[in-house]
């Protein structure tokens, strides 16, 4: 099988890429600069792709996007956060629609879709929710469109929080965590829906393999609460976790609405279309995960 891959150097495209050799296919990279010769490459903004060589690949998986978190959001950096992803679908879409053999689209989205919602449980059917992040993920979904239309088979991959030791939130604060600086944000009550980078590419390649459509949360069926996340990660490292992080440092370090969507808004999103289509998730429980990653 043959399988290509937009945004392939970021996070989960690595391990994906590894975890397609792993099984024996071909992970062919989607790039914008610097392409090998078995690379395809192309430009966003120029609105280009090298279609021939999509033709006989039997999966795409979508990745591309702006980092949500890398930089404060300033009216210029949401701009390039929404185009980044909606203008980068619409021409893999219009181009795998024009494809004599079409194949499947495993396209990205998050569960930033259903926005802030408190403690409601949320499957794939839950409306999505208000704010910047929800209208972002709507918009990505729907580029889609002309794939969909064409009778291309389309997941939509909605992300929640990845956890690996190499990078995510999970990487990126084990720092404070073994400082023992880390904690809670504000009274931690907040749900965080996580999955680990091994369910993540292994889920990913479920939907490949099976005739699945749609929307698809890839999240772990046990989402935690801020406050139970911060306690597990202390437990794995021995490490205290009492105080709560200030959230003047948050501000600071992220600016406040992106603070506010990133870290305080609470999401418990239940992975129902991935349980109802057999999948096994390799961690069901936050301390399964960290025992294994940590």
């Amino acid at each position: 099988m043959k399988i290509a891959i937009t945004g392939s150097t970021g996070l989960i495209g690595e391990a994906l890429i590894e975890g397609i050799e792993r099984r024996g296919d071909t992970a062919i990279r989607v790039v914008r600069s610097n392409p090998g010769p078995a690379d395809i490459s192309w430009d966003i903004a120029e609105g280009t792709i090298e279609a021939a060589k999509l033709e006989g690949v039997d999966a795409v998986v979508h990745l591309a996007g702006a980092g949500i978190g890398d930089k404060k959001w300033s009216p210029e950096r949401k701009r390039e956060i929404l185009d980044s992803r909606v203008k980068g679908t619409e021409l893999l879409a219009q181009t795998l629609a024009g494809l004599e053999r079409k194949p499947v689209l495993i396209s990205g989205s998050a569960v930033g879709i259903y926005g802030n919602r408190g403690d409601e449980e949320l499957t794939e059917h839950s409306e999505p929710g208000t704010g910047f992040l929800p209208e972002v993920a709507v918009a990505w979904e729907q580029a889609t469109r002309p794939a969909v239309e064409a009778g291309v088979r389309t997941a939509f991959i909605r992300t929640g929080i990845v956890l690996s030791p190499n990078g995510g939130a999970l990487g990126e604060a084990l720092l404070f965590f073994k400082l023992g600086v880390a904690g809670r944000f504000g009274d931690g009550s907040q749900y965080w829906s996580w999955i680990s980078i091994n369910d993540q590419i292994r889920a990913i390649l479920h939907l490949i393999d099976h005739d699945i459509s749609g929307p698809v949360n890839l999240t772990a069926p046990n989402p935690v609460t801020n406050a139970d996340y911060t306690k597990a990660v202390g437990r794995a490292l021995n490490r205290p976790t009492l105080l709560p992080t200030p959230s003047f440092a948050v501000n600071v370090r992220l600016g406040k609405e992106l603070a506010q969507a990133f870290l305080y808004t609470s999401t418990r999103a239940l992975p129902s279309v991935l349980s109802d289509t057999g999948y096994v998730f390799e961690h069901e429980t936050l301390e399964d995960a960290l025992e294994d990653l940590l």
